[in-house]
């Protein structure tokens, strides 16, 4: 899966923010049922392999990232909106 800021802009902007994402992830496929194989995390962009228990994981997954992860950012850097 490939995942990719708004407009091609930054989606991490600290080394903490990487972290940030990794737990939301982690948190979020524990949850859900969704094997994490590996991910690779760039500025702007992100891709994941993973292997969802069922066919709504995925996107259980991307909600709880958006509901954990877009906070973190926005209070962290006084934004709002959406990063995707």
């Amino acid at each position: 899966m490939i995942q990719r800021g708004n407009s091609r802009q930054p989606v991490f902007f600290e080394s903490d923010d990487y972290q940030a994402y990794l737990g939301c992830l982690k948190e979020g496929a524990n949850k859900h049922g969704c094997a994490i194989h590996t991910y690779s995390l760039m500025t702007n962009h992100l891709h994941l392999l993973l292997t969802p228990e069922s066919s709504e994981a995925i996107s259980k997954i991307m909600q709880f990232i958006g509901r954990h992860y877009v906070p973190h950012i926005n209070n962290t850097y006084s934004r709002s909106g959406t990063l995707r």
